[in-house]
């Protein structure tokens, strides 16, 4: 028998406790692992070159309070931006949705909205044919994937925020945006179905450079400064993570919730060492007798303990990686998420607590074979 051998038939010789361990651990480690993608998702939104130069501006108040009109003659003039355009989020039920839609609705002038989205993709004839329907919209593939909705069909929508009930038609099929689930559509048809009131939710700037993005966000604040409708410029970064701001601390509560996993875990590799050692303690004394020395029992100890903390690693951080990989994350939450990515990070994090459980666990019954001597070894299970 080699020593090999002799470690794994020491750690599976009760199998009902090492299989359940080991299913504590990769339990434990998946959850951990989803709390960290969780976590990732909401707190570090996609920063490409397109979203580093749009700025997102709202009143100072809150992003409720709509913004006048004529305050798009003021922005254009501003040094330094290249386009503006209304954003106005609607917000409506769609096809029975009883509490809320997994995909925004935005009224934008279609003229200045490719200026400020260059990175969506659409058929020219279908951009064009938006432009001159003012009851049409476009929406992101993925949502019209998700129902089954093709260019001519039409969709339905309640109005929560505002009281309006609006039919479109689609006009296009739009991809290649960082979320290509939202639907936009005239902000000239929202404003009739309104009584144009002369109002908009947010503007959206596209600045000429990234360097000069902060100063445009200066200028623009600067600009209504002690006016009836102050606003608040941001970028789009920004502006996202106040957004999910509004859910309270998400990061301190998910951060917290991995800490009591941990260490919920911590407690059970403990104590299923604890009482694996103790079982051993004669076979142990026999070892130091035949002059097995302290290192090489701690040793012993400490490749068991690894071994089944890695093997529940290798199952619940793997398990992870291969179901967050396989399954529609967007279907799955019903659009809370756009992609759920188990990065290699993430996976080193998993694998790096199942090390750290593997040597505290390996301590207290180290240092009991320490303390005991052969003949209290040989007693101890007489």
């Amino acid at each position: 028998m080699t020593l090999g051998t002799f470690i794994i038939k020491n750690a599976l010789r009760n199998k009902r406790r090492a299989t359940l361990s080991i299913l504590s651990v990769a339990v434990s480690l998946f959850l951990l692992v989803m709390l960290q993608v969780a976590l990732r998702e909401l707190t570090n939104p996609i920063n490409d070159e397109g979203s580093s130069l749009r700025i997102i501006v709202r009143n100072k108040v809150s992003l409720a309070q709509p913004l006048p009109r004529r305050q798009l003659q003021v922005i254009e003039r501003i040094q330094g931006v290249a386009a503006v355009s209304p954003f106005t989020f609607y917000g409506g039920l769609y096809k029975g949705d009883e509490k809320f839609t997994s995909f925004a609705q935005f009224a934008v002038d279609p003229e200045r909205c490719p200026l400020l989205i260059s990175d969506a993709k659409i058929p020219k004839e279908q951009y064009e044919a938006w432009v001159a329907d003012r009851t049409s919209c476009i929406l992101g593939r993925l949502t019209a994937e998700r129902f089954g909705l093709k260019v001519g069909d039409r969709m339905q929508f309640t109005g929560q925020i505002y009281p309006a009930d609006l039919e479109f038609m689609v006009a296009g099929i739009y991809h290649g945006t960082a979320d290509d689930r939202n639907l936009m559509f005239h902000q000239s048809y929202l404003d009739e179905s309104l009584g144009n009131p002369g109002t908009v939710g947010t503007w959206w700037v596209r600045a000429a450079s990234i360097d000069e993005a902060p100063m445009v966000t200066e200028r623009i604040n600067n600009a209504f400064a002690n006016s009836s409708a102050e606003v608040r410029a941001e970028s789009e970064r920004a502006f996202v993570l106040g957004f999910v701001s509004m859910w309270a601390n998400i990061k301190t509560l998910i951060t917290g919730i991995s800490v009591v996993v941990v260490f919920a875990l911590l407690l059970v590799t403990v104590s299923t060492m604890s009482m694996a050692i103790r079982e051993r303690f004669r076979e142990l004394a026999i070892l130091k007798a035949l002059g097995f020395r302290r290192r090489e029992l701690f040793a012993f100890i400490l490749a068991e303990s690894c071994g089944l903390a890695m093997a529940g690693a290798l199952i619940g951080a793997g398990g992870a990686w291969v179901v967050f990989h396989s399954i529609d994350i967007q279907k799955a939450t019903n659009g809370l998420f756009i992609l759920f990515e188990v990065t290699p990070q993430m996976m080193g994090l998993a694998f790096a607590v199942a090390t750290a459980l593997g040597v505290l666990s390996s301590v207290g019954p180290m240092l009991a074979v320490a303390r005991t001597s052969v003949v209290q070894g040989l007693r101890t299970l007489d």
